[in-house]
């Protein structure tokens, strides 16, 4: 193989998303430890005191009381007098049998860190996805997310209905390595083609001056 010249442009353009590539690859380690200090954080919560009172929307709230995600797996307690907007979703009871949680909104989110969110008191299990009768009341149970909005998952189911599987942080997904892995990856494809195209332009000018 007769090595020939090497194009500037497109040289320049390969190795700088390649470059960038990299750079994303090692942004994602450093968020594989992020979360993972987040998951630990969230472990730690769950062996907390009963956090009463808790009134996470309220104007005002204290650092203890008021910030959310810091909460997040800690069991709090928190009153819910006029639960309204009802659901019944695909979820799992405390046997790990599917059927349909109940979850009710407790009050609209006012603090910044959590704008139009609703926290919902979800307070038990059953297989049938029918509305449970509850008139509301204190609920204390493991603080967590349900999407955008979030919920206390009730230690002691109300209405009738059946104990919840306990949210756990260890179920939290930290894909950030595999991520990591896919973009050094994706440089190192990039790469490799290129060279195989070098390679072959330089064959065929090879033979071409023969």
């Amino acid at each position: 193989m007769t090595r020939g010249r090497v194009p500037l442009i497109p040289t320049i353009i390969v190795i700088a998303a390649a470059a960038v590539m990299v750079a994303l690859g090692i942004w994602q380690l450093g968020r594989m430890d992020e979360k993972g200090a987040l998951i630990a954080q969230y472990a730690a919560n769950e062996d907390l005191p009963v956090l009463r009172g808790f009134e996470p929307f309220s104007p005002g709230a204290s650092e203890d009381t008021g910030h959310l995600d810091a909460n997040l797996f800690r069991t709090v307690e928190i009153a819910c007098d006029t639960p309204r907007d009802w659901k019944g979703v695909a979820g799992r009871n405390a046997d790990d049998q599917s059927g349909y949680v109940h979850m009710f909104a407790c009050d609209e989110a006012l603090m910044d860190g959590a704008p139009g969110s609703v926290l919902y008191a979800t307070i038990g299990w059953s297989r049938s996805p029918q509305q449970p009768e509850w008139q509301g009341g204190t609920v204390s149970g493991i603080l967590s997310t349900a999407g955008d909005d979030y919920e206390v998952v009730a230690s002691e189911p109300q209405a009738g209905l059946e104990p919840l599987a306990k949210p756990d942080p260890g179920d939290l997904p930290n894909n950030h390595l595999a991520y990591a892995g896919q973009w050094f990856f994706f440089a190192l494809t990039a790469l490799v083609i290129y060279f195989l195209a070098l390679r072959r332009r330089w064959r065929d000018d090879g033979v071409k001056r023969k």
